[in-house]
């Protein structure tokens, strides 16, 4: 099993920016497809954004335009870059494969406020 420890949250003013890192154990790693999910206080876990094993992505009508995934395989990393983020961005991050194997690890808090 591919092991993901994801990293690289923190607080943020509205209109900042943050990169998120997610680091796989395995090279096979390369083979799945990949999202990055999210989950604010009292709602569900979604999908923001995913990438498949040939780097084809898509995104939540939500983040479109403003986050941008992407994977370096060699590296066994999966990275969301989000760009000017809103206070609606707040919420635990995860990563995991699309769709997900329900082995979710502790995510990284991303917190946007003034």
């Amino acid at each position: 099993q591919v092991q993901l420890a994801e990293s690289g949250g923190g607080l943020v003013q509205p209109g900042g920016s943050l990169r998120l890192s997610c680091a796989a154990s395995r090279s096979i790693f390369r083979l799945y497809n990949m999202g990055w999910y999210r989950q604010a206080p009292g709602k569900q876990r979604d999908l923001v954004a995913s990438i498949t094993s040939g780097g084809s992505t898509n995104y939540a009508d939500s983040v479109k335009g403003r986050f941008t995934i992407s994977r370096d395989n060699a590296k066994n990393t999966l990275y969301l870059q989000m760009n000017s983020l809103k206070p609606e961005d707040t919420a635990v991050y995860y990563c995991n494969p699309n769709p997900p194997n329900g082995n979710w690890g502790q995510g990284t808090q991303v917190t946007v406020s003034s």
